[in-house]
């Protein structure tokens, strides 16, 4: 049970990296390339790692080089699904681009298969069917809205999932042989942290965006990207736990992205009540009856999965 409650933790965490993702990029990157934010995160993300190693000792590293290796691999591949995900955080809302994620737990089901060699019980296929319900549900609730932009929207999210599902796959093979998970974490994050330095630096474009947002801003800026770099490394060392201690990463994975678009309505309504500019959730009773109905959906899965 470790590896749930290390899911509730990301759940409600990741949600909250959202909303921050959401409000920088629409309140300071509107129209300015949010992607070139990637590159405060990129040298946080090393500077955090190298202090990481630094505390571990480099003992595991000189032990298995190669593993090592192919953890940095695992996080410079997760650094490049960042691009299309602020692609697709800019063109729609967090609430949605939540709903969109629940291609995950589909593609950890079947590359773990495929891969990893995983089976299920027919009632955890059942549990499966049912979560993936809830956004369904969701979707088909909210009114039609332009079908190029909606497709642009998935498209991104889907390249998003699917770079982020690789890489995780990758982290979890090599963990298991690592041992050490805060130094396999830790590496992961370096190699992030350089995918998204690189990333920046390859397009001027976006180099030259990040510093005018910073001057402009009077780097008012920075604050929220500090807070929002402690909450999604906070959520970067859940995560990854729980896909080490579920019984399967798409376990995990269906009972974490599931979970979140109804954690982010929910949390968006009681800060479109306290700071408007944060949830942006519309109040009305259709949608709370709509979430709530996809809440008791989800939660029917989780304990189905427990079987």
């Amino acid at each position: 049970m470790t590896w749930l409650i290390l899911v509730i933790i990301t759940v409600f965490v990741d949600a909250m990296r959202i909303f921050i993702d959401n409000y920088v990029s629409d309140v300071y990157f509107k129209g300015r390339g949010a992607a070139s934010q990637k590159i405060f995160y990129g040298y946080a993300l090393v500077l955090f790692s190298v202090v990481l190693v630094a505390i571990n000792g480099v003992g595991d590293l000189l032990d298995n080089p190669a593993l090592a290796g192919i953890l940095v691999l695992a996080g410079f591949i997760n650094g490049f699904s960042g691009i299309f995900y602020y692609k697709a955080l800019e063109i729609d809302d967090s609430t949605n681009l939540g709903i969109f994620i629940q291609m995950a737990p589909v593609m950890y089901l079947i590359l773990g298969w495929i891969f990893l060699k995983e089976s299920f019980s027919p009632v955890q296929l059942l549990a499966f069917a049912i979560v993936m319900a809830a956004p369904v549900l969701i979707v088909c609730s909210t009114r039609k809205r332009s079908r190029k932009v909606q497709m642009k929207a998935v498209l991104f999210s889907f390249l998003y999932v699917l770079i982020a599902v690789i890489s995780n796959m990758i982290f979890v093979t090599a963990n298991d042989g690592f041992g050490n998970m805060a130094m396999s974490i830790a590496l992961v994050l370096f190699g992030k942290g350089v995918a998204d330095i690189i990333i920046v630096l390859a397009r001027p474009k976006w180099h030259r965006r990040f510093w005018s947002v910073v001057r402009t801003s009077k780097r008012k800026v920075l604050v929220p990207m500090c807070v929002n770099f402690v909450v999604g490394t906070s959520k970067e060392f859940f995560y990854r736990m729980a896909l080490v201690l579920a019984p399967s990463m798409a376990i995990a994975s269906v009972a974490s992205d599931s979970s979140e678009p109804i954690v982010i309505f929910f949390m968006g309504l009681v800060l479109t009540m306290i700071w408007p500019k944060f949830g942006r959730e519309k109040l009305n009773r259709k949608s709370v009856m709509v979430h709530l109905a996809a809440t008791v959906l989800v939660v029917i899965g989780v304990v189905l999965l427990q079987l």
